[in-house]
């Protein structure tokens, strides 16, 4: 919906990537949308431990889902192709 164009407008997609993305993509990205869910750029120290929180839960998700569709689409290539 248009809550997601405005708020992933500024998150690149990282799947299908040749080289793979590196986890320091996969968090830069979850970095990006913790900011745009909390409207912090940089949170204040009674907000630092639930902001990085989040943002740990956030790409350990992020990289989890990453790892699952390259799994996938290299079973169906196998699949597809005899390999």
């Amino acid at each position: 919906g248009i809550i997601c164009r405005i708020m992933c407008r500024s998150i690149k997609t990282l799947f299908n990537f040749d080289p793979p993305a590196s986890t320091d993509e996969v968090r830069a990205a979850s970095v990006q949308f913790v900011r745009k869910l909390s409207g912090f750029n940089a949170p204040s120290k009674a907000n630092e431990d639930a902001f990085n929180l989040a943002v740990e839960r956030v790409s350990a998700a992020a990289q989890e889902m990453l790892n699952s569709l390259v799994a996938k689409a290299k079973a169906r290539a196998a699949v597809r192709f005899g390999r």
